[in-house]
């Protein structure tokens, strides 16, 4: 079963594997995501963020299950060209409670494959902008916190040590693997095979 992680859960700093096929378990990967996105109240959610180490993610801009129609997935995303720069509050859903401004490209070019495999190659802006910034940099193992002024992260080092706190009093009460086990977890998850459907975006060959 699917959920999120929390802050400072190893899989938030793994670099993603790029995905290979889609198939019936794929596709319900991520309507679950979709589902743990809603009940949280977000409007993205990247795949290491319930602990699967490959390259997708899932937005509603909306964060509104009714609107399904906005929904959005995208697998092997890359930002190939930044417009610009703008500063904006953000959140996450891994940093539950946690808002902080983050200046970020104000638009962008990504290239990317939907759920039905097909290259797409979008020129965004705004918040649709900042959502593909910020999940992408998850695909990295990069938190939004990182792009924080060290003048500005310290004045949450007080609300990171008790995420931290809490994570090792779940390891220590066993809820939570030790982190040398959900790392080895994370290296067993089936690595997509060569007859997959998909290159690395941005690869011309035919």
């Amino acid at each position: 079963m699917l959920r999120i992680v929390s802050y400072p859960h190893p899989a938030l700093r793994y670099e993603s594997r790029p995905v290979l096929e889609i198939d019936d378990a794929f596709r319900a990967t991520v309507r679950e995501m979709f589902k743990l996105m809603y009940a949280a109240r977000g409007i993205g959610l990247a795949a290491n963020q319930v602990a699967l180490p490959f390259r997708f993610f899932v937005l509603n801009l909306t964060a509104d299950a009714e609107q399904p129609d906005q929904e959005q997935v995208f697998i092997n995303p890359e930002i190939v060209k930044r417009h610009s720069s703008v500063e904006d509050e953000e959140g996450c859903l891994s940093l539950p409670g946690l808002y902080a401004n983050v200046r970020r490209a104000k638009k962008i070019r990504v290239r990317a494959y939907d759920l039905e495999g097909t290259p797409i190659e979008r020129d965004v802006d705004d918040l649709l902008s900042r959502a593909i910034q910020h999940e992408t940099d998850h695909l990295h193992g990069k938190l939004f916190i990182d792009m924080l002024e060290p003048l500005v992260l310290h004045g949450f080092s007080e609300r990171l040590r008790g995420y931290e706190l809490d994570y090792r009093q779940g390891q220590t009460q066993g809820l939570i693997p030790a982190n040398d086990e959900l790392l080895a977890r994370l290296q067993r998850l089936p690595r997509p095979t060569p007859e997959g459907i998909f290159t690395e975006p941005g690869d011309n060959t035919s």
